[in-house]
């Protein structure tokens, strides 16, 4: 939203509303019990004052310079906040900037990012193509396994975001969800972006470089208010669309004038470029039809019973210029449904224009700048120019209640029909479960990370292996003593863990010739020590094999396996590509990525037939399999020196 044409050319005003008129359904999407626990923000860097803008988003000419002087004019916008430095470099990230925003809503809440299980993301784009924001924002976090969303859009893909996440706190899917929204325009505004085009660039893509802005804002979601004060229970959402009915009005991905197309179809991304097609615009002539529907939508929500404009005791309105703004309350105010200004909240003058995430930052802003008293109502007016959508969210104050997340709704999802065995299928679904707690978790150890994120050194390789070696020496050994403390009852258990026991008994000796071959300096098996995360897994290994029938140890076997039939194979390219080690380095690994899936056939026999004999056993061999994964896990996090 930005530049409007002279007032008389604007779409005439609805007809005042006839509030006698019987009322039509309700269009909202209501919810029973979702709260506002939390508000968080990350605006980058110093608020930048108007005459400071040239240093980060100069003017390209003359013609430019008018329009900056136009533009400041009428939005109002006094400071902003950039995330590119005075070279144009970037400082921080999307990402970054929305996981600061998540780490704050946090904060304030006074919650954990493992007590959160869902987070949604709205936002015109991140940093990458793919994948998606969501997942990318997760990733800055370190956050632990969660369900993700990213919605896709403009100003309306933070409510959107709001709404997915509200819905599934609402049916009792999450008991927290975190909503977080970032917006990232400087770096498309900056000098060198418009260099290919020789600065000739048309007006609707000059005007937005001082109308936005960056930052980033997020919410916590949960079923019940904290105990922090007042909170804002979340009572509906309405959002509708009107792409069908008007052309796009701001876009990014094609040449100016153009309706169809894209830059993908340009031979190069060069070649967009310098036809302008990453150019972001604003086609300002539309821009009154975006207040005409949305106003008209507004008159919708009163005739339907769900905005009474005389109870709304504070409304957030999102615009982008302070001009805007007024246009919005003349329309209100012919259409007979206005909200007195002084009911109205806005921080578009120090915050500028930060697209799906203003609202957030705005809602965040407001909550600390404002008395706010129990039974208060809060309206806020989300409008898109994209290609135009038009979004309301009702909020109430409410009184502070249990900061404990509410008790889990007694009905479960059903469970699929299957025709498996129950009770195979029900020990399958928990060490499902118990792996994949572990695997998120060997993700995070210096190990993985290091080779993942193209930082392993040879000397830290060394190191893994020198410890690893003596611990698959002792593989099996201990799966021997485990045969040995089972009862001839369990003959045929005891001929499949041999046959296993057989396969690994030279194992450790491939992995020894791996470490010489690679450079390791010490002579001799004897020598080599494991670190103490592997003491420790040997120590309950044998303290497990030598109970009496230790058929449990099956959720062990799961755990170690499992390791190098889904993870190894995950690192061993990397590790390829960063070592440059001849093939005979990486012999053991390769060996057990291409045939660990044989061993867990056979672990899948082996369970079968505990099973048949002995049903109650499956919940030790989830025992056992939770213990391993735990003591892997420590064993991995030894695995490479600290680095200073």
């Amino acid at each position: 939203m930005g530049n409007l044409p002279p007032a008389d050319l604007l779409a005439p005003a609805p007809a005042r509303a006839d509030l006698s008129q019987p009322r039509s359904p309700s269009l909202v999407t209501r919810f029973t019990s979702v709260y506002v626990q939390g508000t968080g923000t990350f605006l980058p860097g110093e608020p930048v004052p108007n005459d400071a803008i040239d240093r980060y988003i100069a003017p390209l000419d003359r013609h430019s310079q008018r329009i900056k002087r136009r533009v400041l004019a009428e939005n109002g916008i006094t400071t902003r906040h950039y995330a590119i430095d005075e070279h144009g470099t970037t400082r921080w990230s999307s990402a970054q900037m929305a996981a600061a925003a998540v780490s704050a809503v946090l904060d304030d809440a006074g919650v954990r990012l493992d007590e959160v299980s869902l987070l949604a993301t709205g936002s015109s784009g991140g940093d990458v193509a793919l994948p998606g924001f969501a997942n990318m924002v997760q990733g800055e976090l370190a956050a632990p396994p969660m369900e993700t969303a990213t919605l896709n859009g403009i100003c309306a893909a933070g409510v959107m975001a709001l709404k997915h996440a509200a819905q599934a706190v609402d049916r009792g899917e999450h008991a927290r969800a975190v909503v977080a929204t970032s917006e990232f325009p400087s770096r498309l505004f900056k000098r060198s972006r418009f260099a290919p085009t020789g600065y000739h660039t048309d007006f609707d893509a000059h005007f937005l470089r001082w109308m936005l802005s960056d930052g980033a804002g997020a919410l916590l979601l949960g079923r019940a208010p904290t105990t922090r004060g007042p909170a804002l229970r979340l009572d509906w959402i309405h959002t509708r669309s009107f792409s069908g009915d008007f052309p796009a009005c701001m876009q990014i991905g094609r040449k100016a004038g153009a309706t169809t197309g894209s830059y993908l179809d340009y031979a190069s991304v060069g070649a967009a470029e310098a036809d302008g097609a990453f150019a972001l615009r604003q086609d300002t002539r539309m821009l009154a039809n975006l207040f005409d529907v949305s106003v008209h939508e507004y008159v919708r929500l009163v005739h339907a019973g769900d905005i009474t404009p005389g109870e709304v005791d504070h409304f957030l309105c999102h615009y982008s210029s302070e001009r805007l703004g007024a246009v919005c309350e003349e329309l209100m105010t012919a259409a007979g449904v206005a909200i007195p200004r002084e009911r109205w909240f806005s921080n578009l003058a120090t915050r500028g224009n930060t697209g799906a995430a203003s609202i957030f930052i705005m809602l965040a802003d407001f909550v600390r700048g404002r008395a706010l008293r129990p039974g208060e109502r809060v309206l806020c007016f989300v409008p898109e120019s994209g290609r135009f959508t038009a979004s309301f969210l009702m909020f109430t104050v409410a009184e502070g209640g249990s900061s404990g997340v509410p008790d889990e709704p007694d009905t479960a999802p059903p469970a699929p029909a299957t025709d498996a065995d129950p009770v195979l299928a029900r020990l399958l679904g928990e060490l499902a479960t118990v792996w994949h707690d572990y695997r998120s978790r060997a993700w995070r150890t210096p190990l993985v990370t290091r080779i993942m994120g193209g930082d392993l050194s040879h000397a830290d390789y060394l190191h893994w292996m020198a410890c690893w070696i003596p611990q698959v020496r002792e593989g099996s050994l201990w799966m021997r003593t485990a045969i040995a403390h089972v009862r001839p009852f369990w003959g045929s258990l005891a001929s499949i863990i041999t046959e296993h026991a057989n396969e690994e008994q030279h194992d450790f000796r491939i992995l020894f010739d791996d470490y010489r071959a690679a450079g390791g300096t010490i002579e001799t098996l004897e020598a080599l020590e494991r670190n103490p995360g592997g003491e420790a897994l040997n120590a309950f290994m044998y303290a497990t094999a030598r109970r009496p029938d230790p058929v449990d140890m099956l959720g062990a076997i799961y755990i170690i396996e499992g390791t190098g039939r889904r993870i190894v194979p995950q690192l061993l390219p990397k590790l390829r590509a960063q070592l440059r080690l001849p093939e005979r380095c990486f012999r053991f690994l390769h060996y057990h990525s291409a045939n660990d899936v044989q061993h867990l056939d056979r672990w899948l026999r082996a369970v079968r037939m505990v099973l048949a004999f002995q049903p109650s056993l499956a919940d030790a061999i989830v025992r056992t399999a939770r213990a391993t994964a735990d003591l892997y896990l420590l064993q991995l996090g030894q695995a490479v020196p600290d680095r200073p």
